[in-house]
């Protein structure tokens, strides 16, 4: 190129904020600062991140907005649209539907000359009444884009596009970072927690909230009748601060039978010596320790689109249990880590505490199969280039070539 190539991602939110989507686009934009473009952000504000920043070679602009168009939008959307306009971006790569970044975009799209690269991210409104004529104009909105990349090849959200004839479609995964999973030494994780080297560890990562399904997990953890003593750790940040955050969250999910988390673990706790729970929010680096000496991974979520975690659990080495959530079942193809179970109803992934109970107890009944998911899951995501040095390529010759159509099997 003869001169530098700028991209522009959209994302509702970007590290410091902890998630799978800014866990993803944090991996496309410094990987794509890597092979030498010029990348910026346009995100919401954070308040442990300055407005306009420089974030490991990455340019972050933060707007005070919030919303989307159905609920409504509040903050400066004359200034981010502004921005969309004046920046003179060779690419713009927008993720998710249902957010600020998305939808006040749409209305400028037209006039912006760059390349318009648009991730739906599962559309998880689609069959949601209120957002009927929000759906209604999405057809129309998809044509404005150059390019649709989705991480499922078989998923409400491409279903869509297929049914209103868009053609413009990449079907991309997502993956894990290889330089953190590029040896299996687990830095004495075990031993830095408190672990005792004789329980099998069960391992479940999230936010603490109720599609999370953690409260499944934890209640399957203390009905299971398994093989060995056992140690479930379940991981994930807090969402939301202070006092008002936390009786909102308490109020929500006491509605729904749930006790606070760390109560419920208390509780459950007491059952016997052979099951210990551990709640944690680790640094990045002894969560990694952590996927690579847990026996079995278990993802219980009620909602998601392609789950980071099941990567991660497949590149650590680890089998892993799942729910049908999101593509979870298309990733347990690709990998050969894991399984995944039934849904217990039609209106979203959850599973039942007691079938989830049952599958563990089958599966850690057989550790040497365990072993060999794992060790298939791990060869797997390095063979089938299921790592970001690789799919952000993919981005950049998407961003350059029109025509190429990237697909996985």
């Amino acid at each position: 190129m003869s001169q530098t190539f700028r991209v522009l991602l959209c994302c509702e939110h970007y590290p410091p904020s902890v998630g799978g989507v800014q866990e993803v686009m944090r991996q496309i934009a410094e990987r794509l600062v890597s092979l030498g473009l010029q990348v910026t952000v346009a995100t919401s504000t954070h308040p442990d991140r300055a407005v306009d920043t420089l974030r490991n070679g990455v340019r972050v602009v933060s707007f005070p907005i919030s919303g989307n168009l159905t609920k409504g939008m509040t903050g400066q959307l004359a200034q981010y649209q502004s921005f969309l306009e004046d920046g003179h971006f060779d690419a713009i790569l927008i993720k998710a539907a249902q957010q600020w970044t998305f939808d006040a975009a749409v209305g400028v799209l037209p006039r912006l000359s760059a390349r318009k690269i648009f991730i739906p991210c599962g559309f998880s409104g689609l069959n949601d009444p209120r957002y009927k004529p929000y759906y209604q104009n999405m057809p129309a909105w998809l044509k404005l884009f150059d390019g649709l990349i989705y991480y499922a090849s078989e998923y409400q959200d491409i279903a869509f596009a297929r049914q209103h004839g868009l053609t413009h479609i990449y079907c991309l995964p997502n993956g894990v970072d290889e330089r953190e999973f590029a040896d299996l030494d687990d830095h004495g994780i075990r031993s830095k927690l408190g672990i005792p080297a004789s329980h099998d560890l069960l391992l479940t990562v999230g936010s603490q909230i109720a599609a999370k399904g953690h409260w499944e997990v934890l209640r399957a953890f203390s009905k299971a009748h398994l093989p060995r003593p056992a140690t479930l750790v379940i991981n994930g940040n807090v969402p939301g601060t202070g006092k008002t955050s936390l009786l909102k969250r308490t109020i929500k999910h006491g509605l729904t039978g749930r006790w606070p988390l760390n109560w419920e673990a208390r509780w459950r706790g007491l059952l016997g010596p052979n099951k210990r729970v551990l709640i944690t929010d680790l640094p990045r680096p002894d969560l990694v320790n952590l996927y690579k000496s847990a026996d079995l991974f278990v993802l219980a979520s009620h909602v998601e689109y392609s789950p980071l975690v099941l990567f991660e659990a497949a590149a650590a080495g680890t089998a892993f249990l799942s729910s049908p959530a999101g593509n979870s079942k298309e990733i347990a193809e690709w990998t050969g880590a894991g399984r995944v179970m039934q849904a217990k109803n039609t209106q979203n992934a959850a599973i039942s505490a007691p079938g989830l109970a049952k599958e563990m107890e089958r599966m850690l009944s057989d550790p040497l199969g365990l072993i060999e998911l794992g060790n298939v899951g791990r060869r797997s995501v390095f063979s089938k280039d299921l790592i970001w040095k690789k799919i952000a390529n993919r981005y950049f010759q998407i961003f350059l070539e029109p025509a190429c159509k990237t697909t996985i099997r």
